[in-house]
């Protein structure tokens, strides 16, 4: 009679209860999905998550006081409040699906990412810079534009 290796019978035995583990504990439904690359930097997990879900209130809470924003061509400098009003008439406008950042950079007290963002039936490249001011990074820029 053959032996099986322990570790591969334990294998066996645990493998068919970590699937059907991971199959019932799946949300049923999923309005917006997003990505960020491997190794990406942790702080555009939230704001990556907000975007997906077109929630401008939450998001707005990482704008600096007052920031840069472009929406489909629509240059301005703005408060946080304005800023806040922007999203959000663009989320009502087009709302998201998906978001998925395809890429991140920068240094210690400042960030960039390029994700692609999927809304209202159609894709929008959104550019995000944050700077760091003392512990805790806000966006400074936010361009939304039509792929």
């Amino acid at each position: 009679m053959k032996r099986i290796p322990i570790a591969l019978l334990v294998l066996l035995l645990a493998g068919p209860a970590a699937l059907a583990q991971s199959f019932f504990l799946q949300p049923v439904s999923k309005p917006a999905t997003i990505t960020v690359p491997e190794g990406g930097d942790d702080v555009f997990i939230p704001i990556s998550k907000y975007i997906a879900a077109g929630n401008a209130e939450a998001l707005s809470a990482w704008f600096a006081d007052n920031l840069e924003i472009a929406v489909l061509a629509r240059e301005s400098a703005a408060s946080r409040a304005q800023a806040k009003q922007i999203v959000k008439s663009f989320f009502d406008n087009y709302t998201p699906r998906s978001f998925d950042i395809n890429h991140t950079a920068g240094r210690a007290n400042m960030k960039y990412a390029l994700g692609i963002l999927k809304a209202g039936g159609e894709t929008f490249n959104v550019t995000i810079f944050l700077s760091c001011k003392g512990k805790r990074y806000r966006i400074q820029q936010l361009k939304i534009e039509r792929f």
